[in-house]
């Protein structure tokens, strides 16, 4: 008969939480956000404050030599009307880097959202128990990613050995921006998100501000980059821009320079590196905005179209074709009096050679293994000898 552990149950603090710019004390524990207060008050939109709040990089991290370990979460998951219903948000477990395990929390609040249109219901429940066990007893480093999809709220830490911050390992800090794909969309858990796997790859210590469908020159996100600690930076941008036909190309320019002056103020030599959108056929020459395309509904596989109409692209509408015109303009204009400022063509990431093998399985974003594409293919480019983030010579 296995006798329970001697639990000891340690005090989740900002010291044991990573990847998060603030902490919010809840009724029942702490809500990581990925925005800071004085953001979030800025922002009226429903969307962005689900994305913000979706964990996607936030993880414990701590060393111990504990032989199980339990975490117990609220989360927040989504429920599409008349789709079926989405997995449940996976946690990965690593130790000393490597992925030992995995686990859901069942239970959790549920939000019920209506695509048709737009609207939504909350509806309480309880909290759940992520639980490991089998672990050696080594001293190891241990991290729990929480699901990048799922608002989660942490309660409390349950080890049968003592827990203590992880160390500094000396990783570059890398704070990344960017849209749905940046946050996750359609991988199958926090670490095989493309982001995630750049960092591994690269060595880095992740932190993601990738909103879905909310990538979009907000002035209070770039303040939130100008306002952080990092030694690496990159924005990925365009893509929601165009998904909800939200400026013409007259306010783009000028809004991509506003973006980055602002986070120039506060990192003025850091690498700086702007990310062009990946491959996406649906709007390469076809404007937004973008639709769920009702006939998928019917499926229940959520698919996307264009609704624009590519004769309006000479009235000034965005397509990514121009995006990508403009942001190869912009960083090569700028580049003459910053040589920290680097640009990559997204095409390059995932492009036209990589569709008929590994084609959008929603026509708007990757599955699991084109997340792994994209992180391999970003950190060769960015992170190895010769790229914006490789260390500079000694």
């Amino acid at each position: 008969m296995t006798s329970e552990p001697n639990w000891t149950t340690t005090a989740i603090t900002a010291e044991l939480l990573r990847g998060a710019i603030e902490l919010e004390r809840t009724a029942h524990g702490l809500l990581p956000h990925r925005l800071p207060a004085r953001a979030r008050v800025q922002n009226t939109d429903g969307q962005l404050a689900m994305a913000e709040s979706q964990p996607s990089g936030v993880r414990l991290a701590f060393r111990t030599g504990a032989t199980a370990v339990e975490l117990d979460t609220l989360p927040t998951k989504r429920v599409y009307a008349g789709a079926p219903p989405r997995p449940d948000g996976v946690y990965d477990l690593l130790v000393d880097g490597r992925l030992a395990a995995q686990g859901t929390a069942d239970g959790g609040n549920t939000l019920v959202i209506d695509m048709r249109d737009g609207s939504t219901e909350h509806r309480p429940g309880p909290p759940s128990t992520v639980r490991f066990t089998g672990l050696s007893s080594d001293a190891k480093d241990v991290e729990i990613w929480l699901p990048y999809d799922e608002t989660t709220e942490v309660i409390a830490l349950r080890t049968d050995a003592p827990v203590e911050p992880l160390p500094d390992r000396g990783r570059p800090v890398w704070l990344h921006h960017g849209s749905s794909i940046s946050h996750g969309s359609n991988a199958t858990s926090p670490t095989g998100i493309w982001p995630a796997l750049a960092a591994a790859l690269g060595g880095a210590d992740l932190l993601n501000l990738g909103f879905g469908g909310s990538a979009l020159l907000d002035p209070f996100t770039a303040r939130a980059m100008r306002d952080t600690a990092a030694d690496l930076i990159s924005v990925k941008l365009g893509i929601n821009l165009v998904n909800h036909d939200l400026m013409r190309r007259r306010a783009f320019g000028p809004a991509v320079h506003g973006f980055l002056d602002t986070i120039r103020e506060g990192h003025p030599a850091t690498p700086l590196l702007v990310v062009s959108p990946v491959l996406c056929p649906v709007h390469e020459d076809t404007p937004g905005p973008t639709a769920v395309d009702p006939d998928s509904l019917a499926t229940g596989q959520l698919t996307f179209r264009a609704t624009g109409d590519a004769a309006e692209v000479a009235a000034g509408k965005l397509t990514l074709d121009i995006v990508r015109e403009e942001l190869a303009r912009i960083v090569r204009e700028r580049s003459v009096d910053d040589a920290n400022l680097y640009y990559l063509d997204g095409r390059e990431l995932y492009g036209p050679s990589d569709e008929s093998e590994l084609p959008l399985p929603d026509n708007l974003h990757p599955d699991a293994a084109t997340h792994r594409l994209i992180g391999e293919r970003f950190a060769k480019l960015a992170f190895a000898d010769g790229g914006p983030f490789s260390p500079p010579s000694a």
